[in-house]
C-alpha cells in the first residue's frame, strides 16, 4: 500500500527532463527539485525509471521509503503549463511486519505529514490533496 498526493502546478518543465526509457511517463523534474530542497537534511538517490513515472528512495527516521512521481503530460502539450502530478509515498516493511500487520504507511506517518506540508508551503504549487 501507498498513501498518493496530488496537485497542480507549472513549476517543473517535463521537457527538460529525461526520456523514460519504459514507457513515455514524466515525473523525473519534481524528484530532482526534492532532491535538491533536502540535500543538506535527506539523502534521496537519483531518479530512476518505471513504467509507472519516476522514483527515487529516501531514509527517514531509519525507515526506508519509496517516493513516486508521474505527471498527466502527452507530446504536443504545453510543457510550462499547469499540469496534474501525483506524488506517491511507500514506506518498506520487512516480511515480518508485512505479516503481522506492522508498521503499515498512513496519512499521519510523519514522512508524509512532511511531504504533503513541503507541496502545500510551495506558492507555485495548488490544490494538494491525498488521493
Amino acid at each position: 500500500m501507498h498513501i498518493a498526493i496530488s496537485f497542480k502546478t507549472s513549476k517543473f518543465n517535463v521537457s527538460n527532463e529525461n526520456k523514460n526509457p519504459i514507457n513515455p511517463i514524466y515525473g523525473e523534474s519534481l524528484l530532482k527539485w526534492l532532491k535538491l530542497e533536502l540535500n543538506s537534511t535527506h539523502e534521496i538517490t537519483e531518479p530512476d525509471a518505471e513504467d509507472w513515472g519516476w522514483y527515487s528512495n529516501i531514509t527517514w527516521n531509519e525507515r526506508e521509503y519509496m517516493l513516486g512521481a508521474s505527471t498527466f503530460y502527452k507530446d504536443g502539450d504545453d510543457p510550462n503549463s499547469e499540469l496534474e502530478w501525483i506524488f506517491q509515498i511507500d514506506k518498506q516493511r520487512s516480511f515480518i511486519e508485512k505479516l503481522l500487520g506492522k508498521e503499515k504507511i498512513s496519512r499521519s506517518d510523519e514522512c508524509v505529514l512532511f511531504f504533503k506540508s513541503k507541496l502545500e508551503a510551495e506558492s507555485d504549487i495548488n490544490s494538494v490533496a491525498f488521493e
